[in-house]
Formats: structure tokens, C-alpha cells, sequence
């Protein structure tokens, strides 16, 4: 489905699921990019998907930014987004 693989976003996320449970490893979490579009596959449990979108939403802006998709705001009083100066 995914023409590149970012193996980043997978590592994070098992690495934020193993302070929880120790199967973590097993997990099939993942991203990747298909054209202009950021893939991301979560855990199953709605915990689990609010743990790891906390760790990897901050890179999800500028990765999309680099993939020339569209442009996406956030509020920055509920999650910070990196994107490095210009």
C-alpha cells in the first residue's frame, strides 16, 4: 500500500507501547507515504492510539509538509508541531 516506509514513526510508537505492555514488540504499528498522502497505522486499543499519536503527532505536519500535501494548522495550546525555521 505504501510506496516508502518511514520506519521512525513504528519505532516511536512500539517504544511509547512497551511502558505499557511488554507484547509491544509484536505490534504492526507503522507509517509510510503513497503520493501526497501520510499513512499511519495505530494500535487497536483507544489508550493505545491516544499514547501513540501524542508521540507522533509533532512530526506528522512537516513530514506532510515534505511530501508537498496540504498544509495542516494545529493548536498549539493542545499539541505542539515541529517545523524547523526558515
Amino acid at each position: 500500500m505504501c510506496e516508502k516506509i518511514l520506519p521512525g514513526f513504528g519505532e516511536l510508537m512500539r517504544s511509547v507501547s512497551l511502558q505499557y505492555v511488554p507484547t509491544a514488540i509484536l505490534s504492526r504499528q507503522m507509517a509510510g507515504i503513497r503520493g501526497a498522502s501520510l499513512i499511519v497505522n495505530l494500535p487497536g486499543k483507544p489508550s493505545a492510539i491516544a499514547d501513540c499519536l501524542e508521540a507522533v503527532f509533532p512530526a506528522i505536519p512537516y513530514c506532510i509538509d515534505l511530501i508537498e500535501g496540504p498544509r495542516l494548522e494545529v493548536d498549539e495550546g493542545f499539541v505542539r508541531a515541529f517545523r524547523p525555521k526558515k
